[in-house]
């Protein structure tokens, strides 16, 4: 996926979990944040930020922050990105060889899936979660207690039992992991119920993204460790 025009900019704070204070060529700007999560290891004052201009005239504010620079990495941190770079790299049959069919957003029992596929006799649900919490070149999830997520496993692992094949990709919207686990310290019963579902069969994938101001792509595998996992 492609960013158009993305500019860079300075953080300042981030007075809620909706807007963040921006230095946009030395003014001070009210911008989106796509990333309702903490994020409080990226969005530190001073921090280099990017920022994409909304098309629409009309909104409060004309700026989206879509990622940020944390040392040598940029993190790609707008929370719609993870889907729309996997349905890219599953329609390019990187994820299951014949995939003759990937709908978004489909309602299944009581839980709504990222992703229903169909590839010949073969047919699944994926749930996405997108990463941006690293620690020392370990990269976690989730960094904030994420009860939909537990709902999430629980429910593919439900759909095991009707028939069906179930994963859950997290997308590392970064370059580059030493491996991917859960985040006991934060959230262990997310944990517990990825350690769960992942012992019933529930396929568990990490991949890490390309990443540039202007682009997100996802690049290649990372290892995935389930033993209990708290980053320091």
């Amino acid at each position: 996926m492609t960013y158009p025009n993305s500019i860079p900019a300075r953080f300042l704070s981030r007075p809620n979990r909706f807007v963040a204070q921006v230095e946009l060529d030395g003014v001070e700007t009210t911008v989106h944040v796509k990333n309702t999560g903490r994020c409080r290891e990226l969005l530190v004052p001073g921090a280099r930020v990017w920022l994409v201009k909304s098309d629409n005239p009309s909104r409060k504010t004309a700026y989206d922050l879509v990622a940020v620079e944390k040392g040598d990495r940029l993190i790609n941190m707008d929370s719609q990105a993870p889907n729309a770079v996997f349905g890219e790299w599953a329609q390019a049959r990187c994820f299951v060889p014949g995939l003759t069919l990937l709908k978004p957003e489909y309602k299944h029992g009581d839980s709504r899936f990222d992703f229903y596929w169909e590839a010949g006799d073969r047919k699944g649900f994926v749930e996405v979660k997108g990463v941006t919490l690293e620690q020392n070149g370990a990269v976690y999830f989730p960094d904030a207690p994420t009860q939909r997520g537990i709902k999430h496993l629980h429910g593919l692992t439900t759909c095991l039992d009707e028939g069906y094949e179930a994963a859950v990709c997290f997308v590392i919207q970064m370059e580059q992991a030493d491996f991917f686990s859960p985040n006991d310290k934060t959230h262990p019963a997310f944990g517990e119920a990825l350690r769960q579902a992942h012992a019933a069969g529930v396929r568990v994938l990490a991949l890490s993204c390309s990443v540039t101001p202007d682009s997100l792509s996802i690049s290649a595998p990372v290892p995935v460790r389930l033993s209990a996992a708290r980053p320091e």
